[in-house]
C-alpha cells in the first residue's frame, strides 16, 4: 500500500505512550459505516483508502474513554485522521503497560507517628527496593516492596535502636517488611486505591495505599521515569506493636496509629539506571 494514501493516524494516551490496538470506525454523515480498522501494538493506524467525502471517525480502546472527530477525505484517497488523544476511562492515567524498578536514591518510604500525644516524629526508611507491574487493564496492575526493618532512621539513635527492638519492629527476628500490591481501582483523577497485604514484625494484614500518579517524563540517563505519591494508615496493634508506656499525667508515649507517607520515582525497565 502507498504509505501516502488510504486511512492513517495515531492513537496515544495524554503522555504520548501509544495506545495498543485501538478500533477506529468510520461512518458516513448517514450514520452508517464504512470502515472499521485496529491500531497496531504501536497505536499506529494504516489502513485502506476511502472514497472522497466527510466520515465521522469514532476511536475506542478497553479502559478509555472514546474520542470522535470529523475526517475529510481527499479525492486523492488520502485519510489522516491525525494523532487522537484518547484519556483512561474515568479521567485516571498511568504509565504504559510493563515492568518500572523503583529507585531508592529519587524515592521515600517516610512514616509518622504521635509523640506525647502532642506533636508527630517523623522517620524514613533508608534501604527498600520494589518494582511495579503495570497491566492491561491497569485495574490488574501489581507492586511488590521489601523494606529492610533496621534501616529506620528518625535522627536519634536511642530511639532508633529503641525502634529496631521487641517493642516496635524486632528487626532482629523480622528483618524484613514486605507490600504486595494485588490490584487497583480508581478513586477519581489521577488517583488510585492499592488493594494489598503488608507483613510488618511478622503479621500480615490487608492494607489499602492512597495513590497519586503524579506523571512520567524521559531522566538524563535515556529512560523513563514515572513517579507516585501514597499514603496508608496503620494500627500498631494491627501488627502486634503493643508498646504503650504511660506517663503519670496518663498520656500514651506513642499514639496508636501510624501514618505511612510515599514517594515514588520508578525507572521503565528491569533494571535502574546510573544517576
Amino acid at each position: 500500500m502507498d504509505a501516502n494514501h488510504g486511512l492513517r493516524g495515531t492513537v496515544r494516551t495524554k503522555d504520548g505512550w501509544a495506545v495498543r490496538h485501538a478500533i477506529v470506525t468510520v461512518t458516513d454523515l448517514a450514520g452508517n459505516q464504512v470502515a472499521r480498522e485496529q491500531a497496531g501494538e504501536d497505536g499506529v493506524l494504516a489502513a485502506g483508502a476511502l472514497p472522497a467525502g466527510t466520515y465521522t471517525v469514532i476511536v475506542t480502546a478497553m479502559g478509555f474513554q472514546p474520542a470522535a472527530s470529523t475526517l475529510i477525505v481527499s479525492s486523492a484517497g488520502t485519510a489522516d485522521i491525525g494523532r487522537i488523544v484518547l484519556g483512561r476511562a474515568g479521567g485516571t492515567e498511568l504509565p504504559p503497560p510493563g515492568t518500572w524498578t523503583i529507585d531508592p536514591a529519587h524515592s521515600n518510604i517516610g512514616a509518622v507517628a504521635q509523640h506525647l500525644g502532642l506533636s508527630s516524629v517523623r522517620g524514613r526508611f533508608a534501604a527498600f527496593e520494589g518494582r511495579i507491574e503495570v497491566a492491561e487493564p491497569v485495574e490488574a496492575s501489581t507492586v511488590t516492596a521489601r523494606i529492610e526493618a533496621a534501616s529506620i532512621d528518625t535522627g536519634n539513635k536511642m530511639r532508633d535502636d529503641h525502634l529496631r527492638s521487641a517493642d516496635f519492629l524486632s528487626a532482629d527476628v523480622h528483618p524484613v517488611i514486605t507490600y504486595e500490591g494485588e490490584g487497583l481501582t480508581g478513586a477519581g483523577p489521577d488517583r488510585w486505591t492499592v488493594h494489598g497485604h503488608l507483613t510488618l514484625n511478622g503479621f500480615t494484614q490487608p492494607v489499602d495505599l492512597d495513590m497519586t500518579y503524579l506523571g512520567s517524563g524521559a531522566d538524563p540517563w535515556g529512560g523513563t521515569r514515572a513517579a507516585f505519591r501514597a499514603t496508608a494508615e496503620l494500627r500498631r496493634a494491627d501488627f502486634g506493636i503493643r508498646f504503650s508506656q504511660l506517663l503519670e499525667a496518663g498520656i500514651a508515649l506513642v499514639g496508636e496509629s501510624l501514618r505511612v507517607e510515599l514517594e515514588i520515582q520508578a525507572a521503565r525497565g528491569t533494571e535502574l539506571p546510573q544517576g
